[in-house]
């Protein structure tokens, strides 16, 4: 078993959710759930590895509530869930919502909403001190679409990540007298593979909206989830950190 709190990342293989693997993997050995590519996960555990960390890689669909548990039931063998980043997330594809079907409406909320929801509970079973636990930290990672609504794109994703920022709001006035600290980040526009469906054009003309003048790297991202995890955040709780380049 591990002597360290395991810093555990849904979604963490590839994207943002790697980039905080392996920042976390500095300090902590680190966990990663992983839907289906198992080549990916791979590459980020021995991405990790090359550096000395330590890092275990499990498939779960965060949205199926058994798998999800089954996951946690793992991880209690290596030891204590010390910090939880809800990453896991789908867009859902690019749709206006007078085109958007039932079907993908549904499996955004499952997997964004439903798994976010469903990974907080297994950590706070784990973490709260009312239930014989140290206490933990959970960083939800949101989106500036909950605040920008995402018009003519996704707003049925921008409409997942708003019922985060609320859940993040919420659980973290529940469980603060449980030793338990949740905050989200809410990224702007990163640079990473959720922006293919995009033209070079309507990157573009984005990017000149944020007034830094650029995309975010996923680094950047991270950097805010590592701080929020740390002791130098110890009072901040509730909080929706926007790293959004000032749009």
């Amino acid at each position: 078993m591990y002597r360290r709190p395991i810093f555990l990342v849904t979604g963490g293989s590839r994207g943002i959710g790697a980039a905080i693997a392996q920042q976390a993997a500095r300090h902590y050995p680190v966990a990663i759930l992983y839907r289906s590519n198992s080549d990916e996960a791979a590459r980020v555990v021995a991405s990790i590895e090359r550096e000395g960390g330590v890092c275990t890689a499990i498939q779960c669909d965060v949205g199926d509530e058994m798998a999800l548990m089954d996951a946690f039931e793992q991880l209690d063998l290596l030891g204590r869930v010390g910090v939880l980043v809800n990453n896991a997330a789908i867009t859902g594809g690019l749709s206006r919502v007078r085109e958007v079907s039932a079907q993908a409406l549904s499996e955004v909320l499952r997997v964004n909403v439903q798994g976010a929801f469903l990974a907080a509970r297994e950590a706070v079973r784990r973490m709260s001190t009312a239930a014989g636990g140290e206490g933990g930290v959970i960083i939800n990672v949101s989106s500036g679409a909950s605040v920008l609504g995402s018009p003519n794109h996704w707003v049925h994703y921008a409409a997942s990540k708003g019922a985060i920022d609320t859940m993040t709001i919420g659980l973290s006035k529940e469980v603060a007298a449980e030793g338990i600290r949740v905050n989200a980040v809410r990224p702007g526009l990163v640079d990473t593979d959720i922006q293919a469906g995009r033209s070079p054009q309507e990157l573009a003309r984005m990017t000149a909206a944020i007034p830094l003048g650029r995309m975010a790297s996923a680094d950047e991202i991270a950097n805010a989830v590592l701080w929020l995890a740390s002791p130098a955040a110890a009072y901040v709780t509730g909080a929706l950190l926007d790293v959004r380049g000032g749009f």
